[in-house]
């Protein structure tokens, strides 16, 4: 499932040509709007970087069902026997991917065009990779939630940014220790993030195949 997804996308060029470049321009209109105070732009890097993330994983998440949606993909996934389990990992490993992948590129630009300064890189990755987790298994439990729906496209984002806001604010609070603070007070929100990423991967692995077929 994985692997399909993201054949998808590497030949659509969607992440590429659309979400990436969305992307960049929010890290630049961010930067624009606080280049008079450098010092204000370097103290609000992290919460700008995580803001850039959150936006591009609502339209990764978005993407992944809309090529469900097409062609009763939808419906020939629930006839084709894969265990939901499977399904719901595959489908937040692609995500989770894809995400990592504007992550690299987001990160570059905060570092050259806000100035911030990284003191602990061991503590930036494992924020990275423990948010992303926790992303992509949120985003795939409440995107097939909403994917039966008219309004799929204006209620995942009512759905899912309150459910994220815990992750918005435990890699916030890391990314502040590992960009110019203290590392080692940011691995406790590490850990929090962990969590939330662990929970709703045991949740989604449990309840995303009643979720696909009510869809």
């Amino acid at each position: 499932m994985a692997g399909k997804d993201l054949r998808i996308e590497w030949r659509s060029r969607v992440t590429t040509h659309q979400i990436l470049p969305f992307a960049v321009l929010v890290i630049l209109l961010f930067g624009m709007a606080l280049d008079p105070d450098r010092g204000i732009l370097a103290r609000a890097s992290s919460g700008l970087f995580w803001i850039a993330v959150l936006f591009c994983s609502l339209l990764a998440i978005q993407r992944a069902f809309t090529i469900e949606a097409a062609d009763g993909g939808r419906d020939a996934l629930r006839l084709s026997g894969l265990d939901p389990a499977g399904v719901f990992l595959g489908k937040a490993a692609a995500i989770a991917v894809q995400l990592i992948a504007l992550e690299i590129v987001l990160a570059l630009g905060v570092v050259i065009m806000y100035g911030a300064q990284i003191t602990g890189f061991l503590l930036l990755l494992a924020t990275c990779l423990a948010a992303t987790a926790g992303l992509a298994a949120a985003g795939t439990l409440y995107g097939v939630l909403a994917a039966g729906l008219s309004v799929r496209e204006t209620l995942l984002p009512i759905l899912l940014l309150p459910v994220l806001a815990p992750v918005l604010i435990a890699a916030t609070r890391a990314f502040e220790a590992a960009l110019g603070g203290v590392a080692v007070e940011g691995w406790p929100w590490c850990g929090l993030l962990a969590i939330f990423a662990l929970l709703y991967l045991i949740f989604g692995t449990l309840a995303f195949g009643t979720l696909l077929e009510e869809s």
